[in-house]
């Protein structure tokens, strides 16, 4: 035989649900979108600086869900500059430029600050 017993009440989880159909995500994740942007451009190796001044974010989402979305806007004959320079590229003799792998490393620590705030802000209610 198993039997299951509970004492208590939902006063916690009630508290939590409320709280949670109260909170405006997009406008909590505006301040990541612009961290994002500095650490990204800050991150950018430079020449003339087109690519680093070239960073923006979008938040996207429904009622249900949001996301950050990063982009760079320097585009040259079709191709995305920050995106060759994290990547490498072929050049138009014969040789490779080999890639820098920056934009990981640059935003990995807004991803690890929006999980702690975000726990955070779970735990506190």
């Amino acid at each position: 035989m198993i039997s299951f017993v509970h004492k208590g009440n939902f006063k916690r989880i009630n508290r939590f649900l409320i709280f949670a159909s109260k909170l405006n995500i997009k406008t909590k994740l505006d301040k990541y979108g612009m961290m994002g942007v500095e650490a990204l451009a800050s991150a950018t190796p430079t020449n003339s600086g087109k690519t680093a001044e070239s960073w923006s974010y979008e938040i996207e989402g429904n009622g249900s869900s949001a996301s950050i979305v990063w982009s760079n806007n320097n585009i040259n004959d079709g191709v995305n500059i920050a995106v060759i320079l994290h990547y490498g590229h072929g050049t138009g003799t014969g040789g490779y430029v080999e890639g820098r792998g920056y934009i990981s490393p640059a935003i990995q620590p807004i991803f690890d600050k929006i999980a702690e705030d975000a726990w955070k802000e779970v735990t506190s209610t």
